[in-house]
């Protein structure tokens, strides 16, 4: 009886204390780990506490997606594009810098263009695309300087057409290292000694590039560009553009890419307005070359009206301020045109140095020409 009193009296014996710090510190722990996903650590030295490989997304930690298959024109483009931009870059003694105008006919601003460029011969060549009437000249560098010129439609790919075409007729001359695209109503906000100095001592393309997630950015892609090109790869910019040798060269080479643009990228087209000249360029070289272009045009257009085509500038509107308040802007300004209107800042850098962002302006009117003249000793001083 006494065994037995005691084995029933071990089934009574008293419970253990639960092991609460270690519940605790469980919870702590899964509380921290998804705080950490929710708010991830901006910076990287807390991002090294968690891995020695820095800060990495969710997505990061799941199975990478299948890369898709490219067609053969595809690696063609790739292949074509990748051997030009690693080739060395054709050395010249005498670099010039090609000046491309994109005009319907003769060039308002021409006297003020043979001032600009008296005293530099040799260190640039012009190229003339008139798309309507042939071009009445009054400065001898402009003489002979026409192109075979194709009639231009504003937003449709005859634009891009006119480009490329300057660009065939430029890329002849060897010498020719950058290539600047200009329309008839472009004047020159420096002399031609410091415009010539910035674009021919640098190694970039000065294409305006950005992401526009409304109506007037994506909302102009066609899927039909698939698969060939994404949306997330779509991009918006400008079409005045100053592009080094070897970029002028892989836009000539390609067909696969324009082609898309060609087919897919015209006002009207599926109810939506997709302007070839403002995403073709910015696309293509987000696409194949992003870290060789600035991401902002050498040329200043106000849209501050917020319409179809830019401000005009009369003559009650050309001052020495106006002129030294656009060639003292340093940072390039983008605006979505979405809902959010987020406005897109980035300073303009040059070789690593904040410099002015802009060489060139438009829009100016033809009554303007003379007050520029008087201007231009002046203003275009750096």
């Amino acid at each position: 009886m006494g065994d037995l009193n005691i084995m029933y009296g071990s089934r009574h014996r008293p419970h253990m204390k639960k092991p609460m710090w270690i519940i605790v510190l469980v919870l702590f722990v899964c509380v921290f780990l998804i705080c950490a996903y929710i708010y991830p650590p901006q910076s990287s030295s807390a991002c090294y506490i968690f891995s020695s490989r820095g800060c990495k997304g969710f997505t990061d930690w799941l199975p990478p997606n299948t890369v898709r298959e490219y067609t053969d024109e595809e690696i063609v483009a790739r292949v074509v594009i990748r051997d030009i931009l690693k080739s060395p870059p054709i050395v010249s003694k005498n670099p010039k810098v090609a000046f491309m105008f994109l005009s319907p006919g003769s060039l308002p601003f021409e006297r003020l263009w043979d001032k600009f460029f008296q005293g530099h011969e040799g260190k640039f060549s012009v190229y003339v695309h008139a798309s309507k009437t042939k071009p009445v000249h009054l400065s001898r560098y402009f003489l002979n300087r026409d192109i075979r010129s194709n009639e231009v439609v504003w937003g449709k790919t005859s634009m891009v057409d006119a480009e490329r075409r300057l660009l065939t007729n430029a890329l002849q001359d060897l010498d020719n290292q950058q290539f600047v695209l200009l329309s008839d109503s472009c004047v020159p906000l420096y002399n031609f000694d410091y415009i010539y100095n910035y674009l021919i001592n640098t190694n970039i393309s000065f294409v305006d590039c950005f992401k526009d997630p409304g109506p007037h950015g994506n909302g102009r892609y066609s899927e039909r560009m698939l698969p060939e090109i994404d949306v997330k790869d779509f991009r918006k910019g400008a079409q005045w553009f100053s592009m080094k040798r070897q970029h002028a060269v892989i836009v000539m080479a390609d067909h696969l890419y324009y082609s898309k643009f060609q087919a897919y990228c015209q006002p009207g087209l599926d109810g939506k307005n997709c302007i070839a000249d403002e995403h073709y360029l910015p696309t293509f070289f987000h696409m194949v070359d992003p870290g060789g272009i600035a991401n902002w045009s050498v040329t200043h257009v106000d849209w501050s009206e917020r319409k179809w085509h830019p401000k005009s500038y009369g003559s009650q509107d050309v001052t020495y301020e106006l002129l030294k308040d656009i060639t003292s802007i340093d940072i390039s300004v983008h605006v979505t045109s979405d809902e959010k209107r987020e406005v897109q800042k980035e300073p303009c850098l040059w070789n690593g140095i904040q410099k002015p962002c802009y060489l060139f302006a438009r829009k100016f009117t033809p009554e303007t020409v003379d007050k520029l003249l008087h201007l231009f000793s002046n203003y275009s001083t750096p």
